[in-house]
């Protein structure tokens, strides 16, 4: 078994056996524990070398692997193989493929090639997660499993299979019950689009124009559902002949798909992906900010998923995937500067991180990677991240045991099903969920604070500070949270504005949050850049820059800003902010700010590229850059484990933290 550490959490890696000859099993094993390297995932893309043909399992190659591995005194994480089903089970069952919305089947020799709606591939996935776990589950090297692999990668949760279809039309049945109450919840008197039966209705897609955005948002919530069902079957077995072992997924950056938090039901970590310069190439941003940040990443696109993960987790997320320096698959991929390898395992600590797991020990020789950096090159010469690996194991010892993760007084409420509305019926090209969940968050993460990221069924009574960006459909559950905050709130356009089944509310927007927010919504309209509405807010000139509302305030809440034209763009209803635009981000910033300040929250405006997090003991300070910088004037901190006031780019200083931001 593995001995004891010197601290709380663990630097891990991702391997292929499979890839590899035998004889270099046991020295890449050695090599891993010399670096630092505590904890190891394989196997959850080896299904065509555990099952070469039907029936046939070859688990012994595997079994070595885990003894090695175990040996060596490293833990185990054994992924289920269920992202790659073989070429003979799809040539088997054909019809297990997704479907694309023209109809057409997505095909084999790449990945994630399966449906989950697919009964038949799920009873498949059961046998081989069954063999797996009866043959492996007590085997002493493992700590943990992953099921599957980046549910919904490529695109893969929307399926538009016969699978889907009729599962859709039995969910559908088992939701409304009697198919007229079905009509009046989409409204389909509008169009004659009234069905007669369940049998009747369709998949949203292949019409001559838009589908009913009810239609669409339901297919969103089904697809959705499907991936936790899918995820359960697998969860009930290993839970069933591994016990004792955590059960986790690994998720990705910004994927918006299906419900993260309903999969974690069934999870006892949630894991994600970190590949800071791939997803700042892909991201929606300004050229100047990609260019200040291409090597380094975005200051706040980590952070962020760091506390989306934490919550979804209930406190307990690993980082599965880290990028160790250029990737393959974004359309342009740089190269990180030195240091951030270290930066980026540093910071997930920070954030409350157990794990930080990077991908992958050695570059492939071979197939759709061949670009992919790992800690080692191909021909096995250790790569630079291999030495920040090691440095980053050093850190961890001198800091010794971290705790948890600093108790966040702000907080950001998280949906992914208005991430479905908002796709379903945007209103304008340029109006998305991510774009103002993300802004809100920068605009409190460079205040300073520490944030936790909650989904709407959160407790919200111990923050002082709530920001929720966008909701269309405002839960019951969180209606009712809301009303009896006592902090301070500040809500975001489009909240309230659909009920449950997509329907404008009978009061208008913002529905159920009309009392504590004091407005009604009585008009929206959506603009191109060059159309900017123009907002006064303390005496200077901001604007919304892409949606903007027409609202009515109630008597006693009191207008704080107006757009040009002499709309109110900021309202206040006690406690309660409404922002009635798409706020550019100097005037979120200054709102964010001023509430903050409010709810008593200690501040310190900090430098673009500058970002701190507290963890047990410890505030650790990072600079993205992109510039050196004196981190004095912003922090009281002077006993400085490593690090020092002037702080190189991607240079990390940690200290005992003071009072103070």
């Amino acid at each position: 078994m593995a001995e004891p550490r010197d601290t709380d959490v663990t630097i891990g890696v991702c391997y292929y056996p499979e890839h590899w000859p035998e004889a270099m099993w046991a020295d890449d094993a050695r090599r891993m524990r010399a670096t630092g390297i505590r904890r190891v995932r394989i196997g959850e893309f080896a299904w065509s070398r555990l099952e070469p043909r039907p029936g046939h399992y070859d688990f012994d190659w595997l079994g070595r692997a885990l003894d090695t591995l175990h040996d060596a005194g490293l833990e185990v994480v054994l992924g289920t193989p269920t992202a790659t089903p073989p070429k003979w089970l799809v040539d088997a069952m054909p019809d297990m493929l997704p479907v694309d919305a023209r109809g057409r089947p997505r095909g084999f020799a790449s990945r994630r090639h399966y449906c989950f709606s697919h009964a038949g591939y799920r009873r498949e996935c059961a046998r081989i997660v069954t063999a797996l776990a009866t043959r492996f589950g007590k085997h002493p090297g493992i700590v943990a499993w992953q099921t599957d692999n980046e549910y919904g990668c490529h695109d893969t949760v929307l399926s538009y299979s016969h699978e889907a279809l009729v599962g859709f039309r039995h969910w559908l049945k088992e939701r409304y019950g009697d198919i007229h109450l079905l009509n009046e919840a989409w409204g389909n008197v509008f169009w004659s689009m009234e069905y007669r039966d369940f049998a009747e209705i369709d998949l949203p897609s292949g019409a001559v124009t838009e589908t009913n955005p009810s239609h669409r948002a339901d297919f969103h919530r089904y697809s959705s559902d499907q991936v936790a069902a899918f995820n359960r079957v697998q969860t009930g077995i290993i839970r069933a002949l591994s016990p004792g072992r955590d059960i986790l997924h690994n998720f990705m950056t910004f994927f918006l798909d299906f419900d993260h938090y309903a999969v974690m039901k069934d999870l006892d970590i949630a894991t994600w992906d970190s590949y800071p310069l791939g997803s700042l190439d892909v991201f929606p941003g300004e050229t100047a900010h990609k260019a200040a940040f291409a090597r380094t990443g975005d200051p706040d696109m980590q952070a962020f998923h760091h506390d989306l993960y934490r919550g979804a987790g209930r406190g307990r997320f690993w980082v599965m995937e880290q990028q160790p320096g250029p990737v393959n698959w974004a359309q342009y991929n740089t190269d990180a500067l030195p240091g951030l390898v270290r930066l980026w395992g540093l910071e997930g600590f920070a954030h409350g991180a157990e794990t930080i797991s990077y991908f992958r020990w050695r570059e492939a020789l071979f197939a759709q990677e061949q670009f992919h950096a790992g800690l080692n090159m191909p021909d096995n010469t250790p790569d630079r991240a291999l030495f920040e690996v090691e440095q980053l194991s050093a850190d961890l010892k001198a800091l010794g045991p971290l705790g948890a993760a600093a108790p966040a007084r702000a907080a950001l409420v998280f949906s992914y099903e208005a991430a479905w509305f908002l796709r379903v019926q945007p209103q304008g090209r340029n109006f998305n969920y991510v774009e103002p969940v993300f802004a809100m968050y920068r605009a409190l993460r460079r205040l300073g604070l520490d944030i936790d990221i909650v989904g709407p069924h959160a407790d919200l009574s111990p923050y002082a500070l709530v920001l929720v960006p966008s909701m269309p459909h405002v839960p019951d559950v969180l209606a009712a949270a809301l009303a009896t905050f006592e902090g301070t709130l500040l809500v975001g356009p489009r909240s309230g504005s659909r009920t449950a089944s997509h329907r404008i509310p009978d009061n208008l927007a913002p529905g159920p949050l009309a009392e504590v927010l004091g407005v009604k919504v009585t008009r929206a309209e959506s603009f191109r850049s060059y159309s900017a509405v123009p907002v006064r807010y303390d005496n200077e000139t901001f604007a919304f820059d892409r949606w903007r509302e027409f609202v009515e305030p109630a008597p006693g809440t009191e207008v704080l800003a107006e757009s040009e034209d002499g709309h109110p763009a900021l309202t206040r209803c006690r406690r309660a902010y409404y922002l009635a635009g798409g706020a550019d981000g100097a005037l979120l910033e200054r709102i964010v700010e001023r509430l903050a300040r409010e709810a008593g929250l200690s501040v310190c405006a900090l430098p673009a590229g500058l970002r701190t997090r507290r963890r047990g003991p410890w505030r650790f300070v990072f600079n993205y850059g992109p510039a050196p910088v004196d981190i004095s004037p912003y922090f009281t901190d002077r006993d400085f484990v490593f690090g020092a006031p002037m702080l190189a780019v991607g240079g990390v200083a940690v200290s005992r933290f003071s009072d103070g931001p």
